[in-house]
């Protein structure tokens, strides 16, 4: 028996589609895919992480540029949709609580907080409308911040988003956890709904818990909203479109890509991230990158000393399509990806794969 696709409600706000948009730095979704997003039912995500290094001053005036691209995507945002915009902030982020400030000024829809334990953005966010949404990667980490939010601040947040480790970029795992099944996301969002059981936000309603990290078809959709998911976060499907902000270059690296491709790097910030392999990321194993100047200590957990390349700069590089001198995250299905198509017909496939696979 085939079941229609829920809406996915965040804080009273109505996607008609259940499907987030994975926030991707650096420049990876900026408006443009943001708006995109929107306008097809989901909920589309603009990301704060270096979105500044687009900015002329970028190099110069870091904060201040950061601050000034992200009032200004967010305003064009809202020219091309009158969908759902949020953004993702990282919590590693130096300057974490002025761009979080920055998005509640433009009065943004939702923001999307992960890459750490955002134990304080309540405070931030004090008398805003703006929804607020963790993203973790245990039901530990949602049950901690669930509480401390209630007892300090009284309040919830108006949903998690829970990343498995077969995500792409930075990854909330230790390289031994991202093979182990015990860590798969079909095992942690069951784990974490159980761990949210006991709060309620103040309609009475169980907090809604969005499964991302691997989910690429309309039946993956399905598995998880049958699990008890109230949607899913899907970010290397929305690399491979139109209105991806990346450059052309980017995409077709994805077109490209094989499953043997794909590989857990070791970031500069202390984590594992999963990339498509290239010459640079050879390079840098190698140990024949050449050392560099750090513009900006743009995350709290870099190692600038022993970096061997700047993950942001890197990251930009790719973005523009210097491949030679950056690498593109992607995550685990990115193999899979064969053509570059508008959002909106992404977006209607994944709908009719959903229905297709109930029957």
């Amino acid at each position: 028996m085939t079941t229609r696709l829920q809406s996915l409600i965040i804080g009273g706000l109505v996607a008609r589609v259940p499907i987030v948009q994975g926030g991707m730095g650096v420049g990876i979704s900026l408006s443009g895919l943001a708006a995109a997003t929107a306008n097809a039912g989901g909920i589309g995500v603009i990301a704060a992480a270096g979105i500044g290094l687009l900015e002329p001053d970028g190099f110069t005036d870091f904060p201040g540029a950061n601050v000034r691209a992200l009032r200004r995507e967010i305003r064009r945002a809202r020219e091309l949709t009158k969908g759902i915009i949020g953004v993702n902030i990282m919590v590693a982020l130096t300057d974490f609580a002025a761009l979080v400030r920055t998005a509640i000024e433009e009065k943004i829809d939702i923001i999307f907080a992960g890459a750490g334990l955002p134990l304080s953005l309540p405070e931030l966010a004090k008398g805003a409308t703006t929804r607020l949404v963790p993203i973790v990667s245990s039901a530990r980490a949602a049950a901690l911040i669930a509480k401390r939010w209630l007892d300090k601040y009284q309040r919830l947040p108006d949903a998690f988003v829970v990343e498995g480790p077969k995500a792409g970029g930075h990854l909330g795992y230790k390289a031994g956890q991202l093979e182990d099944p015990a860590y798969s996301l079909e095992r942690i969002v069951p784990e974490v709904i159980e761990a949210l059981s006991p709060y309620r936000n103040a309609s009475g309603e169980a907090i809604p818990v969005i499964a991302g990290g691997g989910v690429y078809s309309g039946a993956d959709i399905r598995t998880f909203i049958e699990m008890g998911a109230a949607g899913v976060q899907m970010a290397t499907r929305f690399v491979a479109t139109d209105e991806c902000d990346a450059d052309p270059a980017f995409k077709a690296t994805y077109v490209a890509a094989r499953e043997e491709d794909l590989e857990i790097i070791s970031s500069p910030v202390g984590m594992p991230g999963r990339a498509i392999r290239n010459k640079f990321l050879d390079e840098v194993r190698d140990g024949t990158r050449k050392p560099y100047a750090c513009p900006y200590h743009c995350i709290v957990t870099c190692d600038v000393e022993k970096a061997p390349y700047c993950i942001s700069l890197a990251l930009l590089n790719a973005q523009r399509g210097r491949l030679d001198k950056g690498f593109a995250f992607a995550g685990a299905n990115a193999g899979r990806v064969d053509r570059i198509v508008p959002v909106g017909e992404l977006v209607e496939s994944l709908v009719r794969e959903y229905d297709e696979s109930g029957r």
